[in-house]
């Protein structure tokens, strides 16, 4: 029988919070629910395996899952900063401000949420491979694009257009990635998967200085480069089939003689039960967003403008933040299956507003070190953030929210860059020949201060669900939706068929 408890009107399964403050049905009145925020955020001191032993737990097809998410995103990262990387440059080529070009962030930030939408809901009604590869094939052309613009106008043309593609591709790797993870090893894979957003950057910079004004084409190379990789990601999402977790949720609808009805049915139940806890998520993401753009859009600039470091030196200043970064996510997101997502997210959230000082005003090489740390903190967050959207999302459209909850998010805080870009030109220093600098340092340090702590405000607030299962079984919206005779009838009749697909996936490795 499970462990129930009542604490401060939570309820509680086996160490779980399972109460949604949204759902009319659980019947907790808002005073309650925000009387249960301080006793919920204790951490429930989990026992945690070895992490060697949780990496374990998954099978050769979850680790492929795991593996085609992972690289996915990573070269989603590496896209989007090729821009942040070579604004100098670009604002050379098209005789534009670097304010001017940070636009062409601003609007792959803006129209991302639009891709979300469309490919999210694609991959919760198709399945998760062929909305992967369309966003792939997108990223190929759009990316080749951007190395032929020859104006300002088509520049930021081709970027808008890259945001649709690029928005649909974070929640497809979330629900890839997790929906067939073992409970016990989510927290660290979350972490894991993350970091292909550091690591794309640590790559971005690397392929930077490699690439860019190393040939007659300047900035060109880097962003015809990045349309390669895509091509092996293609071939190998083709190479897998469909998570055994959206497998489950097609039988179920395909059982009620209608699928197309049942989805939409599903819906209306998510919409109906759920729409504050989706509106909690947008604003939690727009804080996440501002955290990780207002600390790092800006900042290879900030180092070269504000404090004249060379190219080499920013590179390895980068580089060093990009480590700090994945070995944060990987090691908080472990943590959180441990202390709790909310309570790792506020602690490491603290710890990153007192480093901000050093992080901005450190005017030599010395940087490194906050910047390890700074990132350390900022990824660190970040690391819980896939399993703990997947964990709050309702089971039929993970890949519709989570998505779009991130890409939303982006919207809001689509225009960090341009914000400080902008704020800091009112700070003027001396100029370094016909070259103007600015003190965008101390823009930097305030702007993120205020992100630090509505970010902490916000996650004490919300709610968290960690262990939540993500079987169709478990789904009380899927079964409102379909009926329990059409779940039933799903999970007897598709079990032996995913363990044969396993067994066969094991076998070919």
């Amino acid at each position: 029988m499970a462990d129930t408890k009542q604490e401060a009107g939570a309820e509680y399964r086996n160490g779980v919070e399972t109460y949604d403050p949204v759902n009319a049905g659980h019947g907790m009145s808002i005073g309650r629910y925000f009387a249960s925020r301080v006793p919920t955020l204790k951490p429930p001191m989990a026992k945690a395996p070895n992490p060697i032993t949780l990496l374990r737990m998954l099978n050769t097809q979850q680790w492929l899952f795991f593996l085609v998410a992972f690289v996915a995103w990573t070269w989603d990262a590496f896209d989007f900063f090729t821009v942040s990387l070579t604004v100098s440059d670009l604002a050379e080529t098209f005789d534009k401000t670097n304010a001017d070009i940070t636009w062409g962030i601003t609007l792959v930030l803006m129209l991302r949420s639009v891709g979300s939408i469309i490919f999210g809901l694609a991959a919760d009604r198709w399945g998760r491979k062929w909305p992967f590869i369309i966003n792939n094939l997108l990223f190929i052309a759009l990316e080749l694009a951007t190395g032929f613009c020859d104006t300002y106008e088509s520049f930021l043309g081709v970027r808008s257009l890259f945001g649709i593609a690029m928005g649909g591709l974070y929640g497809n790797a979330a629900a890839t990635a997790l929906e067939d993870c073992p409970e016990a090893a989510r927290g660290i894979i979350s972490g894991m998967l993350q970091q292909g957003y550091a690591f794309g950057y640590l790559l971005a910079t690397a392929f930077a200085r490699g690439l860019v004004n190393t040939t007659s084409h300047g900035w060109r190379p880097l962003f015809w480069f990045g349309a390669c990789p895509p091509v092996l990601i293609i071939a190998f999402r083709l190479c897998l089939p469909e998570t055994n977790a959206y497998r489950e949720r097609v039988a179920a609808r395909q059982n009620t003689g209608n699928l197309g009805k049942t989805f939409i049915a599903e819906g209306k139940v998510a919409l109906k039960k759920h729409w504050l806890l989706l509106t909690y998520l947008v604003l939690l993401m727009a804080g996440f967003n501002f955290m990780s753009h207002g600390s790092q859009d800006l900042y290879p600039t900030m180092l070269q403008n504000q404090y004249n470091f060379s190219a080499n030196a920013v590179t390895v200043t980068q580089v060093v933040a990009n480590l700090g970064a994945m070995t944060g996510g990987t090691l908080v997101g472990y943590c959180s299956q441990i202390f709790g997502r909310r309570f790792s997210i506020i602690v490491i959230s603290v710890v990153g507003g007192a480093l901000l000082y050093p992080y901005c005003f450190v005017d030599n090489t010395k940087i490194i070190a906050p910047a390890f740390f700074e990132q350390f903190c900022v990824q660190g967050a970040w690391g819980v953030i896939p399993i703990h959207l997947m964990e709050l999302s309702p089971g039929s459209f993970r890949t519709f929210v989570v998505g779009t909850s991130y890409q939303l998010g982006n919207l809001v805080s689509s225009a960090s860059s341009t914000i400080e870009a902008t704020i800091g030109e009112r700070f003027p220093l001396p100029p370094k020949g016909k070259t103007k600098r600015y003190e965008y340092g101390k823009v930097i340090c305030i702007f993120m201060g205020c992100v630090y702590a509505y970010v902490i405000v916000l996650t004490f607030l919300g709610p968290e669900y960690r262990g939540r299962s993500m079987q169709v079984k478990d789904d009380s919206d899927m079964e409102e939706a379909a009926g329990r005779d059409a779940v039933d009838r799903a999970l007897h009749g598709d079990a032996s068929a995913q363990r044969q697909d396993s067994d066969d996936m094991d076998e070919k490795i």
